[in-house]
């Protein structure tokens, strides 16, 4: 299953629409005003599914993900040189990605790829394709990707 993640391009807070393969909307995220990011995913019929949202006063950023109220787990930068190194702690998940940030594997507790995105270049907002091997994990790759976004946006 691929997801097109696709940032709107006038939005004073993160918003995305997130497409299938056909063009149809899955998802919709709409970024809060808060203190730090938070950012609501809504299904096609505009009811809320999760969030993620950013915890601050932390030494590095660290995002936490709900499926309705229920948390599900984090994300946390951690301290690297030259390619990003993230701790997640739900579904024995990792991320392996490349020093620009623009591409990067999801991988299972075995080492199996669960996701793999990649940043299209030559848009006027980010843009992302989620390759998701088995549909059921979209919502969790997504959240991820948002993460990872997220604390992109906050280090610009």
């Amino acid at each position: 299953m691929k997801l097109l993640f696709k940032q709107r391009f006038f939005s004073w807070f993160d918003s995305y629409d997130i497409y299938d393969e056909a063009g149809n909307t899955i998802y919709i995220v709409k970024g809060e005003l808060s203190w730090g990011h938070f950012l609501r995913i809504y299904d096609a019929n505009d009811n809320e599914i999760g969030s993620v949202r950013e915890r601050v006063l932390t030494w590095l950023p660290k995002f936490e993900m709900y499926l309705g109220e229920r948390y599900i787990g984090c994300i946390n930068k951690e301290f690297s040189f030259f390619r990003p190194k993230f701790n997640i702690d739900y579904h024995g998940w990792q991320v392996e990605g490349d020093w620009f940030e623009w591409d990067y594997a999801i991988l299972d507790a075995a080492g199996e790829q669960v996701a793999y995105v990649s940043k299209e270049l030559w848009n006027f907002t980010d843009t992302y394709v989620i390759d998701v091997r088995n549909p059921q994990d979209a919502i969790y790759a997504l959240m991820l990707v948002l993460a990872i976004d997220a604390e992109k946006c906050s280090r610009n």
